[in-house]
């Protein structure tokens, strides 16, 4: 069973999401990022401008074989066939179909009320579903 963590009070969600990547980048780790459609360009210009020396290697899903191969982070609209190694990293308000599929699965979870209200419904799922999430509050994290 894959764990589940919750990133909760995340102030921007597109933000947050970079400094999750990077610091998953560095730590080597397989991750994809499931996104809806208007937030896919805005993620993908988001990590191609970040600050110098900060760049994540990332791809998207309609990228080509050999780049997706190569890429230690895809992001897309539909969750990928093959799950097994990576981590998934949810910024959508969907619950994934299979979520034992993937090694990890995060949750981010914004301020915002509309965002909050569906993450307590995946948290129910995942409950029932036999996963035990794990609840980090980033408003009580120590800064990096």
């Amino acid at each position: 069973m894959p764990d589940v963590a919750f990133h909760f009070n995340a102030p921007d969600r597109l933000g947050y999401a970079c400094r999750l990547l990077r610091k998953a980048y560095l730590r080597k780790a397989r991750l994809f990022v499931w996104v809806t459609a208007s937030d896919l360009p805005r993620l993908d210009t988001a990590l191609w401008t970040m600050a110098a020396g900060e760049f994540v290697p990332h791809c998207r899903s309609d990228d080509a074989e050999l780049v997706k191969a190569r890429s230690p982070i895809e992001m897309g609209e539909g969750l990928p066939a093959l799950r097994g190694d990576l981590i998934l990293v949810n910024l959508r308000h969907d619950m994934p179909d299979d979520p034992a599929a993937f090694k990890r699965v995060i949750e981010v979870v914004t301020l915002d009320e509309a965002d909050r209200g569906p993450a307590r419904e995946r948290w129910r799922q995942y409950k029932a579903l036999g996963l035990e999430p794990q609840r980090h509050d980033l408003r009580l994290a120590p800064s990096e």
